[in-house]
């Protein structure tokens, strides 16, 4: 049996996506943090409704990941899952609040550092992800 990431009761606008590998919870998590960062400081607030769209977003490009638990940051990935517009206003999240992680949540950098490391499988490149 999987353990799961001790996050407790998931927030409602992530409560309905499928409990997935610890490898993807820690993901999600991750894109939470950078988001909860970055609004606090550019929108004045905990979450606005952009940003709660954006972890929508990103929560369903988690569950569709075509490389599962061995899916390389998107960075690196050959599969661009994100549209043009939703893949922007994450680069812009993760600009600003990428930095400030190494202070609000040194663990999960960390392993956001290492899971930078991991390089995309050859062997089953798959050729799209569902948009």
């Amino acid at each position: 049996m999987r353990k799961k990431l001790p996050i407790g009761d998931r927030p409602y606008y992530i409560r309905f996506m499928a409990a997935t590998h610890l490898r993807i919870e820690r993901e999600r998590k991750t894109v939470e943090a950078l988001t909860r960062i970055f609004c606090r400081n550019s929108h004045r607030r905990d979450l606005c409704p952009e940003c709660i769209e954006l972890l929508i977003y990103a929560g369903k490009r988690l569950d569709k990941c075509p490389y599962g638990e061995r899916k390389p940051a998107c960075a690196d990935c050959p599969v661009h899952c994100y549209k043009p517009d939703m893949r922007e206003r994450i680069r812009a999240v993760m600009r600003h609040a990428g930095p400030r992680m190494v202070w609000r949540h040194p663990v999960l950098a960390v392993f956001h550092l290492i899971d930078a490391l991991r390089m995309a499988p050859l062997s089953s490149a798959p050729k799209a992800c569902g948009k």
